[in-house]
């Protein structure tokens, strides 16, 4: 069934979630006929749907929505196996398409080019999308954090030549366990990294990187890949790939640091830049590269990304005085804390840093996977753990225990708190005087209030 049709029906199963509430309202731009379901639907999504119509008017699943008039179904990783939206579909033989395979569908004859790696890709994505939007060339996207500048987080055309989509390793749909990035079939590929994530999907690291050799293979005969040298794992994936394609390396730049400000060494001088730590220019140096297969020379480039201030919650500053600045940051992976921590203290490196981190997500809260947090917050001057015992029961974990947190970090001064009134206690009883806070988290500490964490620095 050809994707090109205008004016298709095409209804969401699980129409509220992030990435699928973009794609409606790239479709509902598009001139499609758009309809969904969801059990329940969270802001920003909720009202974002319900200004273009899309919101569905009860929640819940209703087979009856489902009928042979529709021309495709998208099923989102929040519906489950035995939904009834979804049986029906199955039932009446309707195409079923999981969000990645629908995007594929919907480029499959533009130059797809696709950024991959455990940690960067949002960053380097959004950095492209800057360059891009800066110099007024117009291309379909797929990002996954909103951006400055952009008002939706999916754009797609009929007309545009290229399109860019930041490659996610998680499984595509309930019925499709394939990861999201192997579905793409790029053209214009990069790797940032390799650190093992999604333990519950993918219980070995050797399991984990065979992911992205499947995805290095799945880049079309003629393309190309452009790769992290400095990181092992990608450097073994990459050049170990019998696919026919070119491989291009590329490594983090010269910069330096003064007075708090990041200047990047380019061929007419330091360059001022308003991200910053190794890791963000290592993922600037694939940005520049990706850029430049689509057309930016490298002053363009310099040009543009000089006014980048970074993805939303990627070292996002929520509040700076004369003395004092607090940063927070979705970094949750081992690698993603480590290289954060290290960038705010390498920026403010005559400045105590408290370094917060909320163990959240299902690998964190693992009890198996917390040695691999080892040295994660070694920059940190205070180093601070934050978990949720409640978190552990909800996601049927084993408990995770004090004394096995202390040992994972491997830091004899690790402060660690369970209760967030406790947590919260801590953080408003500190004097920040020639202090940088970083909260880094993929939750909130179990209530804290980010407007409030900005009086203790204004």
């Amino acid at each position: 069934m050809e994707l090109d049709i205008c004016f298709m029906n095409v209804h969401f199963i699980a129409i509220g979630g992030s990435a699928m509430h973009n794609l409606a309202l790239a479709l509902h731009n598009k001139g499609y006929k758009v309809t969904g379901s969801d059990d329940t639907i969270f802001e920003p999504s909720k009202s974002r749907l319900d200004a273009k119509g899309l919101l569905p008017e009860v929640f819940g699943w209703y087979p009856e929505k489902i009928t042979q008039n529709l021309d495709a179904i998208v099923l989102g990783m929040h519906a489950k196996k035995d939904n009834p939206e979804l049986l029906k579909a199955q039932e009446l033989g309707l195409k079923i398409y999981s969000y990645p395979e629908f995007l594929y569908e919907q480029s499959k004859y533009k130059t797809r080019v696709v950024i991959g790696g455990s940690h960067g890709k949002t960053t380097i994505t959004s950095m492209i999308l800057h360059v891009m939007h800066y110099h007024d060339c117009d291309v379909d996207y797929m990002v996954g954090a909103q951006l400055e500048g952009f008002d939706v987080m999916v754009k797609l055309t009929e007309d545009n030549d290229f399109i860019v989509l930041e490659g996610d390793e998680y499984l595509s749909s309930p019925i499709d366990r394939r990861p999201k990035f192997h579905l793409y079939k790029p053209n214009i590929a990069l790797l940032s990294g390799i650190a093992w994530d999604h333990i519950n999907v993918f219980p070995t690291f050797e399991n984990y990187v065979e992911q992205f050799s499947i995805f290095v293979d799945s880049i079309v005969s003629g393309g190309s890949i452009s790769y992290n040298e400095e990181d092992h794992e990608v450097k073994c994936v990459v050049e170990a790939s019998e696919n026919t394609i070119r491989k291009l390396p590329y490594k983090t730049p010269n910069y330096s640091v003064k007075n708090g400000e990041t200047l990047l060494e380019t061929p007419e001088g330091d360059l001022p830049i308003a991200v910053f730590g190794k890791h963000n220019l290592n993922n600037l140096a694939g940005a520049k590269w990706i850029c430049q297969h689509m057309g930016i020379d490298e002053d363009d480039f310099y040009e543009a990304i000089a006014t980048f201030k970074g993805a939303s919650k990627r070292l996002e500053k929520i509040a700076e005085s004369k003395t004092s600045v607090a940063y927070k940051d979705f970094a949750h992976s081992p690698s993603k804390v480590e290289a954060t921590t290290q960038a705010v203290k390498e920026q403010y490196s005559n400045r105590t840093l408290v370094a917060c981190l909320e163990l959240h997500t299902y690998s964190s809260l693992n009890a198996n996977f917390l040695k691999e947090y080892k040295g994660a917050l070694d920059a940190a001057d205070v180093p601070v753990v934050f978990y949720s015992p409640h978190a552990v029961e909800i996601k049927k974990l084993e408990e995770v225990t004090h004394d096995q947190i202390a040992s994972a970090f491997k830091r004899d001064d690790l402060i660690i708190y369970t209760n967030p009134d406790d947590f919260k206690d801590f953080l408003f009883s500190q004097d920040f005087n020639n202090k940088a806070l970083l909260l880094m988290s993929s939750g909130n500490y179990g209530g804290l209030d980010f407007d409030e964490v900005k009086g203790l620095i204004e």
